[in-house]
């Protein structure tokens, strides 16, 4: 990906108390803070957030097709530590092929960001594959020696697991980031999820009848915590494919920070801090359930 030379960082106000109601119902984020947050969030408060995102793919991917994760050099003076995560052995070569691309550009992704948060960049948080994929395999009955680098199609899987929440992510952020620089990359960013998100369930569905129902499987467990509004939709519906999860409309549908958490916290509990693939939570301003 293009990095956008000399993004410079003003102190932007993104939401504030007095959006109300109108802030909720456009943009899909939240329109006040709890206790334990300011008052008004900052666009870099956002990019700190899809940073910690951005970590966890790099480092899934990057274990998954070389065997090793980010460099310490990428991964900030305090980084967390990451548990589990082995190379694939890719049956497939245009499989394995689309997975190294994947993980180039979510290094880049990492990058990027550090480079244009500068000393405001979080460091990597502590990352755990064995308990989240173990508790998403429990909770979309893929049974319990479920092993995401076991196997292409495992991978590409898990992978579908984290593109299909990005995608929705950046679409709610897009619609909240004031500099236009920063929206420009979100914007940028978006496209090469929602391009890998295309990718892994495509791929997915070339697969057959079992990776359907895995799939679908995994997009009923998301939707089971994510809110109680029923947005996820699997690879396949009404009998055909479903390869792109959007509104009657055809638009990407968005997701708030707080549903993105419940996700990747694996949890429905309201003010959950930590959980699923962080055990210790996230790093930055936005990080509570």
């Amino acid at each position: 990906m293009r990095v956008i030379p000399s993004l410079y960082l003003p102190r932007r106000r993104v939401l504030q108390f007095g959006f109300g109601a109108v802030l909720a119902s456009t943009t899909g984020f939240p329109a006040v803070s709890r206790a334990d947050e300011p008052a008004d969030m900052q666009d870099e408060d956002i990019f700190q957030f899809a940073l910690n995102l951005e970590y966890m793919e790099a480092e899934y991917y990057l274990r998954g097709t070389t065997g090793k994760g980010i460099d310490d050099s990428d991964a900030g003076a305090e980084p967390g530590p990451v548990t589990g995560g082995k190379q694939v052995s890719f049956d497939t070569p245009a499989i394995g092929e689309f997975m190294r691309e994947v993980a180039e550009n979510e290094l880049a992704h990492v990058r990027f960001y550090r480079k244009t948060l500068g000393d405001q960049a979080v460091s990597r948080p502590a990352i755990d594959f064995d308990a989240g994929f173990a508790a998403v395999a429990k909770a979309a009955g893929l049974g319990e020696d479920f092993d995401p680098f076991g196997n292409e199609m495992n991978f590409v899987l898990g992978g579908m697991l984290f593109e299909d929440v990005g995608v929705t992510a950046y679409a709610g952020a897009a619609t909240v980031l004031k500099n236009k620089d920063f929206l420009a990359a979100a914007a940028g960013i978006l496209a090469v999820e929602a391009y890998h998100m295309g990718m892994a369930r495509s791929t997915l569905y070339r697969m057959g009848e079992q990776a359907w129902e895995a799939a679908n499987a995994v997009s009923d467990a998301r939707d089971k915590i994510d809110g109680p509004e029923d947005k996820d939709q699997g690879i396949r519906m009404d009998g055909k494919a479903n390869i792109v999860p959007s509104t009657p409309d055809a638009i990407a549908f968005t997701r708030t920070p707080e549903e993105v958490l419940r996700i990747v916290y694996l949890t429905d509990q309201a003010g959950a801090s930590k959980g699923g693939f962080y055990p210790n939570g996230m790093n930055g301003v936005i990080k509570s359930t």
